[in-house]
């Protein structure tokens, strides 16, 4: 009986080793698939992050070359971060799906029917990957026609580009012959002005303005035109309305008339009508406004301004100095 015990249990042993072999060549093969899928797709993710962020870095690139108009701009970045934002979902589920595959490996050695499951639940997961793979390329696709558009709008803002620069152009010409007809009107009328206003010291040109010391116009502390005042500015209004027809019709032209006081404080007598030198500066200006529109001069050519004594024409205190910076200066400008 010992004998046929042994002679059994001798039979059995080779065919025990003959399955623990054949389970542990599956556990290597399957664990074997398992590593070669991981590494594989390990490098289709690193290769689709870094197409991803080559494109991602080219639209940021091409964004920032181009002068889109604001609303096209804030409209392709909000695609723009649509798609970032698709594409992070994406990419959260795909390694949601490489932790996944990573507990299947660690359960692996459980059992042969727990390899099997092991082995289905894979497929779903490459199956459930080929479906993102898929979903990614589409990505792609509208990338593809984001840069299209991206290209589209910097064809376009070179076109605006240029009918910029072109009517540029053209106005700084149109602007130019308007500044020349100016200076042109302004030297006749300055000429005329000479002639019908004599030499006087008390008149003098300084650079593109008429200057008149206010001596000739006002009394002391006043700002009402003197009758010797009122016939130089008769002179003056008539000479306005002589050049007036010599000025081409596109030139919106005025008559600025800016009125100076001088630097003395104005006395007890004078501040009861004047607050001070500006407000006395201004009147007088306002003052020639008037009798120069009543002398038929058009109101909306006329403008006038107050300095004060902010803007003296000569430095000191000289009775002369003061009399040069009380003053009342004519410039014909463009509105």
């Amino acid at each position: 009986m010992a004998r046929r015990r042994s002679r059994s249990e001798a039979n059995i042993w080779p065919g025990f080793v003959d399955g623990l072999s054949t389970l542990l060549l599956v556990v290597m093969f399957v664990l074997s698939i398992f590593v070669v899928a991981q590494f594989y797709l390990g490098e289709e993710l690193a290769s689709k992050d870094t197409e991803l962020a080559r494109l991602t870095a080219r639209i940021n690139s091409l964004a920032e070359q181009l002068g889109l108009a604001q609303s096209e701009r804030d409209q392709l970045q909000a695609q723009l971060l649509s798609l970032e934002t698709t594409i992070a979902d994406r990419e959260a589920e795909l390694a949601t799906a490489i932790a996944a595959l990573g507990a299947a490996q660690s359960a692996v050695a459980a059992s042969a029917e727990e390899l099997e499951a092991e082995k289905a639940l894979s497929d779903d997961q490459k199956s459930e990957i080929a479906t993102l793979n898929a979903q990614l390329a589409a990505l792609r696709k509208q990338l593809a026609s984001l840069q299209e558009a991206l290209e589209a709008a910097e064809a376009k803002d070179l076109d605006q580009q240029t009918q910029i620069e072109n009517l540029s152009q053209r106005l700084n010409a149109a602007l130019a012959r308007k500044v020349q007809e100016l200076a042109e009107v302004r030297s006749r009328f300055f000429e005329a002005l000479r002639n019908a206003l004599g030499d006087r010291d008390d008149i003098k040109v300084v650079g593109d303005r008429f200057v008149f010391e206010s001596d000739i116009l006002f009394g002391s502390c006043s700002a009402t035109l003197s009758d010797a005042g009122q016939l130089e500015l008769i002179k003056l209004a008539g000479v306005v309305l002589d050049i007036s027809d010599d000025i081409p019709s596109e030139i919106n032209w005025i008559l600025r008339i800016d009125g100076h006081a001088d630097a003395e404080p104005l006395g007890p007598g004078c501040r009861q009508r004047f607050r001070d030198n500006l407000q006395l500066s201004a009147e007088r200006a306002m003052s020639v406004v008037r009798y120069l529109a009543s002398a038929g001069v058009p109101e909306r050519r006329l403008v006038a301004a107050g300095f004060g004594d902010d803007q003296p024409m000569v430095n000191g205190l000289s009775a002369a100095a003061l009399a040069q910076n009380r003053r009342i200066e004519f410039k014909l400008t463009e509105r």
